[in-house]
């Protein structure tokens, strides 16, 4: 059979069993269903996480550290101002010491890999590396990429990189050196991985012209990937600064993140690098992870459209009618606001503020960013006076990255891709650091609430006993 024919089977043979698929969901949502008050009756962790939302602690480390609270004269826990470190540098410091430099996505993957601050030496060697890792196995592009590309390219990037599994001579192999090796290949191929990947699908499906670039050995990350995407390979030195703020800031946010526990759990199996990675991307490209800049970027459109002239008592109304789910997707959520562990602030969000405006600038669009400012506030008072917050609430990360990636016209289908080419500096450095320190697999408990039931012969089941 040709493509067409088999496609055609495939959704007769859809068609032919909906009713059946329905049925069978209807049987599964039933069966589904646990009693809320049985979590409260077992003192179930929720999302590994208690009454007030503190993360239960099952691990340690040394790569990464999030305060989100401080402490009053009586020792009760209270909000405070975000603060990030990476290996007990605090994230402020480490953005503005490197601002000016070249390699300043390199310079934290070295830091957050290896302990500490590289000397010039060791930055020049490690960028080296990584620039000559910044290649594809022979015919990978033809035979992986280019091939069936997925509209998702999220998913393409986790195929992609189980299809570098069959390349490696020592997949398998989770020696700390091997690991490394792969780690680093791995941060070196992510962004070609992304941006060809995406080059693909718009070939495919958008008719639009098929240009792939190689990477240039002198520039940075940052540098290559504004290089490889654009038909021009143009960029200003602001346009490239403020995507490699945007990778450092994304890199690592503590071991107990979704996609970097994920890291973890799947570490502490023992299986290879490859498989572990692509575990991870698939924890990011949920819409509660990763993909939330995307949820962002699609609310402020829907919120320009309704409010185009900016004006703030009318700004107020529209979100109040999102936080009351009558406007935009209905679910009564303001993306971008609000953090599982920050309190008062995300420091990640206030240095990206800062760098936002500055592109602003140069893009022309200080109006659009007074708005977003404004948005921000009115977003903060009404969830205050609409919803019970114990901890406060502030823009996060995602609530400022979209709006950058949008002036720096990045396609929005790579926004959480571009998100796993940063964070897997920090998955790599977790991984290293449980094959290093781990030795069990992890597994938490799951209390058994069905209740008993006796078997039943099949020729003495009914619709009214099963």
């Amino acid at each position: 059979m040709n493509t067409h024919e088999i496609k055609s089977q495939f959704m007769n043979t859809l068609s032919k069993y909906s009713q059946d698929i329905m049925e069978l969901t209807k049987m599964a949502q039933k069966s589904d269903v646990i009693n809320p008050k049985l979590y409260e009756k077992y003192d179930v962790k929720r999302g590994l996480r208690d009454i007030n939302g503190n993360g239960v602690v099952c691990g340690l480390t040394e790569i990464s550290e999030i305060i989100a609270f401080g402490k009053d004269k009586d020792g009760n826990k209270i909000p405070a101002e975000g603060e990030l470190y990476y290996r007990g540098i605090n994230i402020r410091d480490l953005v503005k010491g490197e601002q000016g430099k070249r390699f300043d996505f390199e310079e934290a993957t070295f830091l957050l890999l290896f302990g500490h601050l590289p000397t010039q030496n060791q930055l020049n060697r490690f960028c080296e590396i990584l620039s000559d890792f910044r290649m594809l196995p022979p015919s990978f592009i033809r035979d992986i990429i280019m091939k069936a590309p997925s509209k998702d390219m999220m998913n393409m990037l986790a195929r992609c990189v189980l299809s570098l599994y069959s390349y490696d001579l020592k997949p398998d192999d989770i020696s700390k050196k091997n690991v490394l090796r792969q780690s680093l290949q791995l941060i070196a191929q992510f962004p070609l991985l992304t941006v060809y990947s995406q080059k693909a699908y718009q070939y495919y499906h958008s008719d639009a012209s098929l240009f792939i670039h190689k990477p240039r050995k002198e520039l940075s990350t940052a540098e290559n990937i504004l290089y490889i995407l654009r038909e021009d390979c143009k960029y200003t030195q602001l346009e490239a600064e403020v995507l490699d703020l945007c990778l450092v800031l994304h890199a690592e946010h503590g071991g107990g993140n979704n996609s970097t526990f994920t890291t973890h759990v799947v570490t502490s199996s023992g299986t290879d690098t490859y498989s572990s990675v692509a575990a991870s991307l698939g924890s990011l490209k949920g819409p509660k992870h990763g993909g939330a800049n995307i949820k962002v970027c699609e609310m402020f459109d829907n919120i320009k459209a309704a409010v185009p002239d900016y004006d703030r008592g009318k700004l107020k109304d529209y979100i109040a009618k999102i936080l009351d789910k009558e406007a935009f997707d209905h679910t009564g959520l303001v993306y971008g606001m609000g953090h599982a562990v920050y309190s008062l602030s995300d420091p990640r969000a206030d240095i990206l503020k800062s760098f936002a405006e500055k592109l602003a600038v140069e893009k022309h669009k200080e109006d659009e960013y007074e708005m977003r400012k404004a948005v921000a506030d009115i977003a903060a008072e009404l969830i205050a006076e609409k919803r019970k917050i114990y901890k406060g609430v502030s823009p996060n990360v995602d609530f400022f990255s979209g709006f950058v990636y949008d002036m720096l016209n990045l396609p929005r289908e790579l926004y959480t891709p571009f998100f796993a080419v940063s964070r897997i500096a920090g998955w790599s450095a977790h991984r290293m650091e449980e094959i290093t320190n781990g030795g069990k697999i992890i597994r938490p408990g799951y209390q058994a609430v069905a209740k008993r039931q006796n078997y039943i012969p099949i020729e003495n089941r009914t619709e009214d006993n099963v």
